[in-house]
C-alpha cells in the first residue's frame, strides 16, 4: 500500500513544448475562425500580464499544422467520396519573401453537402490552396472525383467538363448557378437608369427559389416532380422571353451581355431540374468563402505560400466542425489532446462527426 501509481502523461501537441491543447486550440481559432491575426493576439495575451510572441504562436500553428496532416487527409477523402461537389476559389494575398510586398495566392474550397435532398452523409469542406489560379489545380484536387460539381463560369473548371476519350462521358458534369445568373442582372438595377428587363428576371428568378424553398430537405424524387411541373415551365417561358428580348436589344447592352452569360451556360443551368439531387446554385460553396472573405479583411495576407498552406488545412477541420454542429474551439482542444497518441489506422475516429457521435 505504500507503493506510489504515476499515471504516464499523455504526449502533448507541441513537442517539448509548453503550450496544452486548449491553448493551442484556442489560438488556431481566433486566427483562423474569430479573424485575429497572431500580432493582434500578442497584444490581447500582453494586456493579461502574458508575454507571447507572435513569432511563439506562428511555431505553434505550424507545428500543429504537421500534427493535424493525417486527419485533414482523411477529410478530405470524404469530401472526395461523394458524387455532389459544390466548387468555388478565392484570391488571397500572399507576402513575397524579400521583397516587401504581396502576391495573389488562391484558396480553393469543395463542399459536400447533401442536407437538402435528405442525404445524412456527413457534411464536410475541404480547402486548397496554391500560388496561382491555373486550371491544373483544380484537375488535380478533383483528379478522384466523379459526379456533378456545382461551379460558376470559371474557365479553369471547363477541363473537367471534357471527356477524356471519344467513347466515354467525362468523369464530372457541370451545374452552373442560378445565383451568379441572378446576380448579373441584380447589377444592373444598382446602376443610374431604367432597368425593366433586369427587374422582371429578378423576380422570375426569385420565383424559382420560391419553389426551392418549399422542397427543402425533401427526398430527390420530390424535387424532382416538383421541379418538373412547378419550375420546368417557368424556366422555359424565361428562355422564350429572353430570345425575344436579345432580338430587340443592342448587342452592347449590359443586359445582352447578362442574358448571353445565362445562355451560354443553358444546359449546366437546368441540369438541377432533371435531377433531385442536384442544387439550383452553388451557394454551398459561396458560404465557405465567406470566411476567407472576412479574415483577408483582418489579417491582411498571408505570410508565406506554406502559410497558405496551413490555412488551408486548419480551416478544412474548423469549417467542417461548424457544419457538423460542433464548437470549433471545443473540437481543435479535443483532437489535439488526443491526435499524439491516437493510432493512425482509427484516425477517422478523430473526424467532426465521429466525435459528436461519441459526445452523445
Amino acid at each position: 500500500c505504500d507503493t506510489d501509481i504515476k499515471a504516464t502523461m499523455p504526449s502533448l501537441p507541441i513537442e517539448r513544448g509548453k503550450p496544452g491543447a486548449g491553448l493551442v486550440a484556442h489560438v488556431l481559432t481566433a486566427k483562423y475562425c474569430d479573424h485575429l491575426p497572431l500580432y493582434r493576439q500578442s497584444e490581447i495575451y500582453a494586456r493579461e500580464g502574458v508575454d507571447l510572441s507572435r513569432s511563439t504562436m506562428a511555431d505553434w500553428v505550424g507545428k500543429a499544422s504537421a500534427l493535424l496532416e493525417p486527419l485533414v487527409a482523411k477529410l478530405r477523402t470524404h469530401v472526395f467520396a461523394g458524387s455532389r461537389l459544390h466548387g468555388d476559389e478565392t484570391p488571397v494575398p500572399v507576402l513575397e519573401p524579400g521583397k516587401g510586398k504581396t502576391k495573389t495566392g488562391r484558396l480553393w474550397t469543395y463542399v459536400r453537402d447533401g442536407r437538402s435532398w435528405g442525404d445524412e452523409t456527413p457534411p464536410a469542406v475541404s480547402y486548397f490552396y496554391s500560388s496561382d489560379r491555373k486550371g491544373e489545380h483544380p484537375k488535380t484536387h478533383l483528379a478522384s472525383f466523379s459526379g456533378t460539381l456545382h461551379a460558376d463560369g470559371y474557365a479553369g473548371f471547363r477541363d473537367l467538363y471534357e471527356p477524356t476519350k471519344p467513347d466515354k462521358p467525362a468523369a464530372i458534369q457541370e451545374a452552373a448557378c442560378w445565383a451568379h445568373v441572378r446576380r448579373k442582372f441584380f447589377d444592373l438595377t444598382t446602376n443610374p437608369g431604367t432597368h425593366p428587363i433586369a427587374e422582371e428576371t429578378l423576380v422570375r428568378i426569385g420565383d424559382l427559389y420560391d419553389i426551392e424553398n418549399a422542397i427543402r430537405g425533401a427526398p430527390p424524387d420530390r424535387r424532382k416532380t416538383v421541379r418538373q411541373s412547378q419550375a420546368k415551365p417557368k424556366i422555359e417561358a424565361l428562355r422564350r422571353w429572353w430570345d425575344k428580348m436579345l432580338s430587340e436589344l443592342p448587342r452592347s447592352s449590359s443586359t445582352a451581355e447578362a442574358i448571353r452569360y445565362a445562355i451560354t451556360r443553358w444546359a449546366s443551368l437546368c441540369r438541377f431540374l432533371d435531377d433531385g439531387t442536384i442544387e439550383i446554385d452553388n451557394n454551398a460553396a459561396e458560404r465557405a468563402i465567406r470566411p476567407i472573405a472576412l479574415g483577408r479583411k483582418n489579417w491582411l495576407f498571408a505570410g508565406s505560400d506554406k502559410g497558405g498552406e496551413r490555412a488551408a488545412a486548419i480551416l478544412s477541420l474548423i469549417e467542417t466542425a461548424k457544419l457538423n454542429g460542433l464548437d470549433p474551439e471545443a473540437y481543435l482542444r479535443d483532437v489535439l489532446t488526443r491526435i499524439a497518441d491516437h493510432p493512425i489506422n482509427r484516425i477517422d475516429e478523430l473526424l467532426p462527426w465521429s466525435i459528436r457521435h461519441q459526445d452523445r
